[in-house]
């Protein structure tokens, strides 16, 4: 199972300082804006989302169908593929895409400690 990029998206309180502090560790701004309360953040394949008061706990977020520089990539894993393996391996999904439907979707599992994984497919 081919999950896409990763990245770690984490709940900010201050967006702007969270810019500031990754930035000294080398982090430059690949995505968002401050008036959207968000930023991506690239260091080298590495991916950070920055969001301050989208959601309140840090997700793990895989993005099928992406690689680490947000380009479609020709061969992955749908989401909706994904939700289907998971559901056969009895995960517990939170959220679920509609089956149905085809491009942009996601699904939301919890691991066994309660860290949020998020798979959000936007191709």
């Amino acid at each position: 199972m081919n999950l896409g990029a990763f990245s770690l998206s984490l709940a900010v309180k201050d967006l702007q300082t969270s810019k500031a502090f990754y930035e000294k560790l080398g982090f430059s701004v690949f995505a968002g804006n401050a008036e959207m309360n968000y930023y991506i953040m690239k260091n080298g394949k590495t991916n950070i989302g920055l969001f301050q008061g989208m959601f309140e706990n840090n997700i793990i977020t895989f993005n099928p169908g992406w690689d680490e520089d947000a380009n479609n990539i020709e061969n992955f894993n749908d989401v909706r593929e994904i939700q289907q393996q998971l559901k056969k391996k009895g995960i517990e999904l939170l959220t679920e895409v509609d089956e149905n439907t085809e491009g942009p979707g996601s699904v939301m599992i919890t691991d066994p400690d309660g860290n949020q994984i998020l798979l959000d497919q936007h191709v």
